[in-house]
């Protein structure tokens, strides 16, 4: 297993548990099937890469760049660090990571 499939399950389940929480806390259904849809499509990424298919790679680059861009307008208006300023950071380096394995692989 490389560093690619752990960041990609690792920020799936953060995006997920990210929606749960800002649904509990505002009572936001687009926050949940939002979160729960990125969050489940980065998980599936990752089990595909596990499997070998070098498209749950490209899955979980693209899902994890439209949430580092999604987040980074976020900040950008609210000027606020929690949630938009951790996850555009944590996408960051997870995008960082999956980019990085890609390029290493070819």
């Amino acid at each position: 297993m490389n560093l690619s499939i752990v960041a990609a399950f690792a920020y799936g389940i953060l995006a997920i548990v990210g929606g749960i929480i800002g649904y509990v806390q505002a009572i936001s259904i687009v926050s949940l099937l939002s979160g729960s849809l990125s969050g489940l499509l980065l998980v599936i990424a990752a089990f595909f890469q596990l499997q070998g298919q070098t498209w749950g790679s490209i899955l979980a680059v693209l899902v994890t760049a439209a949430l580092v861009v999604f987040f980074a307008f976020r900040l950008a208006k609210t000027r606020k660090f929690m949630p938009a300023g951790l996850m555009t950071i944590l996408g960051m380096l997870a995008l960082a990571v999956m980019v990085n394995q890609i390029v290493a692989f070819r």
